[in-house]
């Protein structure tokens, strides 16, 4: 028999980080066509002080775990993003922490979900990944959005709204200017429209790279961006397109990244459901 004090494990003998297995999951039951979760952070037996109330009474430190602490966590690197990048609005910030997200785990392997089953995680999982602080600081590429596109785009669909601001609301929900892209019914063929502002250096050329979902063909227009002191933003169209339908009735996934052949890697995860209008078009 052996007896040994405890420890600290450093280095990478655990594999992390995990998604938990009560950690809330996609897709979003009211806009399924915007991604949820965003991202993923730190939040289980974290340490964290608490007051001396109810069952915190007997000592002014607990281990947590929850959205109580992952939600500190990104509060504090989104004040950090905000201290070096002043002018950056609250979208602008957001997609700093989505497309320099981290996929894969200390080993290099994809990140893991636990639950019933421990599976390779997904975005319905963890988002865009778990949040990469230091790559946020300079992600090259923002995908912002004027506060008035939520309101044309949220409450005009569930008729909260009225006025010039519902009647010049155009588009669908797939052009809403997130640092995603999710298609709940994609039945032949459809094509959304991000903007993309160059935030590194003035003269930058981004090449598309596409990892696209099963049984989908997709495209992006221009495939290459080229940016200068002058033009600092751009346009481009995705498309998607059914190839297989087998694969219909379950999300697949995919990404679209920007690299600029440096160090910038703009990565925006995709969600996509192929679906086949005369058995789903009546619960979609």
């Amino acid at each position: 028999m052996k007896i040994s004090f405890t420890r600290t494990t450093i280095g990478t003998e655990v594999s992390a980080p995990k998604v938990a297995v009560f950690s809330s999951r996609g897709p979003s039951p009211i806009y399924p066509g915007v991604l949820k979760p965003d991202i993923a952070a730190p939040g289980v037996s974290i340490l964290a002080a608490s007051p001396k109330t109810t069952i915190y009474e007997h000592a002014p430190y607990h281990f947590l775990s929850g959205t109580s602490m992952s939600c500190p966590h990104v509060s504090g690197i989104i004040a950090v993003l905000k201290s070096l990048h002043p002018q950056w609005s609250p979208a602008a910030l957001k997609s700093a922490i989505m497309t320099t997200a981290l996929t894969y785990d200390n080993y290099g392997m994809p990140i893991q979900a636990n639950g019933k089953l421990p599976k390779i995680a997904d975005p319905f999982d963890y988002g865009a990944g778990f949040v990469n602080p230091n790559m946020a600081t300079d992600p090259g590429l923002i995908y912002d959005i004027d506060p008035l596109d939520y309101f044309k785009f949220f409450n005009c669909m569930a008729g909260l709204g009225s006025g010039d601001n519902c009647t010049t609301a155009k588009g669908s929900l797939a052009d809403l200017n997130l640092p995603s892209i999710t298609i709940p019914n994609l039945r032949t063929y459809q094509a959304a429209t991000r903007t993309v502002t160059n935030v590194g250096q003035d003269n930058a050329v981004y090449k598309a790279f596409l990892q696209p979902p099963d049984g989908v063909e997709m495209a992006v227009k221009p495939a290459v961006l080229v940016f200068s002191k002058e033009k600092k933003v751009q346009s481009f169209k995705v498309t998607f397109k059914v190839t297989r339908r087998q694969t219909q009735g379950d999300y697949r996934f995919g990404s679209l990244a920007w690299h600029d052949g440096g160090d910038h890697w703009v990565r925006i995860p995709i969600a996509v459901r192929i679906v086949i209008e005369d058995i789903y078009s009546k619960i979609s």
